[in-house]
């Protein structure tokens, strides 16, 4: 039987060794989900409507600012092919597999890296109010959790290899936040591109990741670092408390990387509980036409507000 995404009915769930590997490690994968000429097909498909902002719920002209910007934020919302990836069950199995069966997805976004473009900063993120202008936490895990943070599904539309700027973990660096938060960074944009970091040009698109550092003196051990090499059409899944960073472009193709994120809790955390307008990376968009999707189960919590369709009025295919 196939779904309305034409995808086979199958169990993708991980297995108990991917599990324990996960939990060890922070991230699992990189697994197939388009073949490359399919993506590349979809990603002809994609682009003139990713330029049509007219229906995206951050397409307000404040939205749009510096190399990345809140209109780049959940066009899931408005776009039919990412509404249908965020609920292919090649991805919701693995991330129900390690968050439970209940799981909805509340933030995607898109990370373009073209030829010559700087790394991202080493970081983490928890409860994401690190680049939050009102530095209310964007979600919130019930006092009794453990920990926080959010399953990530990085997504690769185009290769990404080390010389297009792929990601970078530090493995098993999940379990403890090197970072606060709470602090407060400063945005700049006449940065972007100009900061070296270890030798490295990084930044943060308009941000100094370091300025959030708990201890001012300390550095990532980037000797642990591996690189995630995806070929167009894979995704990899991990936590984003994990230490991650990305090589910049070096300019040797003409090419640009293009990285889509999804972003999965469990139904029992609150998201933007205390906000209803985003200001970030010099950008400023309001909250209220959005709305969390169901990929997975049922929200027997009441915390958050949800949407079952797309603005065109596509429905999210949930597996229920």
């Amino acid at each position: 039987m196939e779904d309305l995404a034409g995808t086979k009915k199958t169990d993708f769930a991980l297995s108990a060794q991917e599990i324990e590997q996960f939990h060890r490690d922070g991230y699992i994968g990189p697994f197939d989900l388009y073949e490359p000429g399919e993506m590349e097909q979809n990603l002809r498909a994609l682009r003139p409507k990713l330029l049509n902002t007219r229906r995206a719920i951050y397409g307000q002209e404040k939205a749009v600012s510096g190399v990345t910007n809140l209109a780049n934020y959940d066009r899931h919302l408005d776009v039919d092919f990412l509404a249908g990836h965020i609920t292919r069950p090649e991805i919701v199995h693995r991330v129900a597999s390690l968050l439970g069966p209940d799981v909805l997805c509340w933030r995607t976004e898109f990370f373009p890296k073209y030829p010559g473009d700087e790394g991202t900063d080493w970081h983490q993120a928890d409860n994401f109010s690190n680049v939050a202008g009102s530095k209310h936490p964007q979600i919130v895990w019930p006092e009794d959790s453990e920990f926080g943070g959010t399953i990530t599904v990085w997504s690769a539309f185009t290769d990404a290899s080390v010389e297009m700027g792929c990601l970078q973990f530090i493995p098993g660096s999940h379990r403890t936040m090197n970072y606060d938060e709470s602090k407060v960074m400063t945005y700049d944009a006449d940065s972007i591109g100009k900061l070296e970091k270890s030798g490295v040009r990084r930044g943060f698109f308009g941000y100094d990741y370091r300025q959030l550092q708990k201890d001012p003196n300390w550095s990532p051990d980037e000797s642990k670092a591996k690189s995630m090499v995806l070929k167009q059409g894979q995704f990899i899944v991990f936590w984003s408390t994990l230490m991650h960073a990305s090589h910049p472009h070096a300019g040797l193709t003409d090419d640009m990387r293009l990285g889509y994120a999804a972003r999965y809790l469990p139904t029992q955390v609150q998201v933007y509980p205390f906000s209803d307008a985003l200001q970030e990376f010099g950008g400023e968009a309001s909250l209220d036409k959005f709305g969390c999707v169901m990929v997975s189960g049922e929200d027997t919590h009441g915390h958050n507000r949800f949407v079952d369709r797309t603005v065109n009025g596509t429905p999210f295919l949930a597996d229920r």
